[in-house]
């Protein structure tokens, strides 16, 4: 039996806000029609291509930028934790030591510092995605939950998705599925559209890629076709990674078994390297080259050549 384990930046059962790092409001990529998109912050998976790595510790981080930096050191004396330090050209955020408190920010003249990660009550988030709401109904959209990994707050996500539904608004979730079935069972109850990221269909491949294992989610896949939920699957395409025309079969065979019918294919960019930068993290994808839909026309056609609906 698979048992995860809370990770250090889980919230308990009766947390009554929802730690996010943005909420982006006119998304047209993150399920149908005009969106406003909720990003949750924490994920447990550690994917190399990940283009929001502020996403991935579920707790307030601060960023620094070098190119702003004027080397006065304030923030150094000023940070009551002891968290902020000198490195090799450039200043070292001890993350495990942060409060968040942002005492470095009001004492930093440049204003070389960025909060990322803020908390907010699902009233305030709610009043904030209900502004856009003709849109929503004149382009079919919605509001979208992703993150990080929304199931790393699902109590409190799930407080959000019931209130968004008593003002009929469409509510899509993308997810990688990583949470206990009963976990997830409960979740996909309040929820109209899974957009499921699908990383590897091989175990091991998708350890090596991500830092876990991919039985729950696959377990979690199965139980949303089996709900009768809308579902699409999305798969990164990564060079060295999930690209080979093998791999495009191995997905294809995977989501037949599965029952899923519609696929959107990512190509991997590198949008986020800049991010990796500012929070003080290693970018190891740094030198490989950027896919874009052309390069993958005969890995497209794999998946239509099986029946399957996949578009980018």
């Amino acid at each position: 039996m698979l048992v995860i384990v809370l990770k250090k930046g889980m919230w308990p059962m009766q947390q009554k806000k929802a730690l996010l790092f943005n909420i982006q409001k006119f998304s047209i990529h993150d399920g149908p029609g005009i969106r406003t998109a909720v990003f949750f912050k924490g994920c447990p998976l550690k994917c190399n291509w990940c283009s929001n790595p502020e996403s991935q510790m579920g707790k307030i981080q601060i960023a620094w930028d070098a190119a702003k930096c004027i080397g006065c050191k304030k923030c150094v004396k000023g940070c009551p934790e002891g968290a902020i330090s000198e490195g090799e050209n450039r200043i070292l955020i001890d993350n495990e030591k942060c409060k968040g408190w942002q005492e470095c920010m009001k004492g930093c003249p440049a204003n070389c510092f960025q909060v990322e990660g803020e908390y907010k009550a699902v009233d305030e988030i709610v009043a904030a995605v209900l502004k856009d709401r003709d849109f929503y109904e004149e382009s079919g959209g919605g509001v979208t939950l992703t993150g990080g990994e929304v199931l790393q707050q699902a109590d409190v996500a799930m407080e959000l998705l019931k209130e968004l539904k008593k003002h009929t608004i469409h509510r899509a979730v993308e997810t990688t599925g990583y949470t206990t079935s009963e976990v997830f069972e409960r979740f996909l109850a309040q929820v109209d559209l899974v957009l499921f990221d699908l990383k590897h269909y091989d175990t091991v491949k998708h350890k090596e890629g991500t830092g876990v294992d991919n039985a729950i989610i696959l377990e979690n896949m199965k139980l949303t076709v089996q709900k009768g939920k809308q579902i699409i699957a999305r798969i990164p395409v990564i060079p060295k990674f999930n690209d080979s025309l093998q791999d495009a079969a191995g997905f294809c065979r995977l989501l037949m078994d599965v029952g899923i019918k519609e696929v959107n294919l990512l190509p991997f960019h590198q949008f986020g390297q800049k991010k990796y930068e500012l929070l003080g993290m290693k970018y190891k994808l740094n030198n490989v080259k950027p896919l874009h839909p052309e390069d993958l026309q005969d890995y497209q056609k794999v998946f239509l050549g099986n029946g399957l609906d996949c578009k980018f």
